[in-house]
């Protein structure tokens, strides 16, 4: 399996998304837990992960334990992008009862799902085997992209644009309304220095961005052929980059036809399920 390094998490970037989590499950109060666990019952209990996976998202986990109890105990067995078989420990806690099964389950639905997208990315830089570079997609889901895109990261993967600031890529839409030689022009005139990424699903399209002067065809729609077009035509004066529903057994060819970068939505949209529980032991 690929060994990968990857920029850690800034706790500053997701403590407002486990505080609007919580506010969302919790609402009014956790009517079951408040009934039958005593206030000041304390408990300790381990996170076991029920799917070998490569673990992500653990310390946005923790972080939902900590703010329901600042004096939770969190130690964490294991490391973010490693893997772990089915039934791996990865962190114990020991803390207040009722705020540990409060935080629950918005602490298992955080590392379930970004270990999720960890694994499939791992699954597919594998699968590239090193030949092309899998990158995520703006297809994230609305408000966590801080944290789909780390788990990419922690994955192997490479982050494309953060949002719409950042680079400039010229859709379909943007073909259709303005046309290619236009669009990439007054993409150059706005901005000098910024590669210009263009989508294109034809051979005319291929060859209009290139006499532009685009630095990236994205190729949309996976087709061999003209994926194959691309880099042909291009002759090294744009890279190449394919674009839809690419899976691990597609990842090979599409680096033998030449193309540098696969970007992928299913990375956040497709991702497989990743079970984990959180197991608690009664004290005393």
């Amino acid at each position: 399996m690929t060994v990968v390094t990857f920029a850690s998490l800034d706790a500053a970037s997701y403590r407002d998304i486990v505080r609007r989590a919580l506010a969302e499950d919790v609402r009014w109060g956790d009517a079951t837990t408040e009934a039958v666990i005593p206030a000041k019952q304390k408990t300790s209990g381990t996170l076991v992960v029920e799917t070998s996976c490569v673990l992500a998202g653990l310390e946005v986990a923790a972080e939902c334990f900590r703010q329901l109890d600042p004096q939770v105990t969190i130690e964490l067995v294991r490391r973010e992008g490693e893997w772990c078989e089915e039934g791996a420990e990865v962190a114990r806690v020991a803390g207040f009862a009722a705020a540990l099964l409060t935080a629950e389950r918005t602490a298992l639905n955080f590392l379930r799902r970004l270990s999720a997208l960890a694994t499939l990315t791992r699954q597919l830089v594998d699968a590239g085997r090193g030949h092309v570079t899998v990158r995520d997609t703006r297809d994230t889901t609305p408000t966590l992209r801080v944290l789909e895109r780390y788990a990419v990261r922690v994955g192997g993967g490479m982050n494309h644009r953060v949002g719409l600031d950042e680079g400039a890529v010229i859709s379909q839409n943007h073909l259709r309304l303005a046309g290619v030689r236009d669009a990439v022009e007054c993409m150059r005139l706005a901005d000098t220095e910024t590669p210009i990424e263009v989508v294109v699903r034809t051979v005319d399209e291929i060859e209009a961005a290139i006499a532009a002067g685009a630095a990236v065809l994205r190729v949309d729609g996976a087709a061999g052929d003209l994926v194959r077009e691309a880099v042909r035509r291009s002759r090294g004066r744009a890279k190449v980059a394919v674009s839809g529903p690419l899976s691990a057994d597609r990842m090979a060819p599409a680096a033998e036809v030449g193309a540098e970068y696969v970007s992928l939505d299913v990375l956040t949209q497709a991702a497989p399920r990743v079970a984990a529980t959180l197991e608690l032991t009664r004290a005393g």
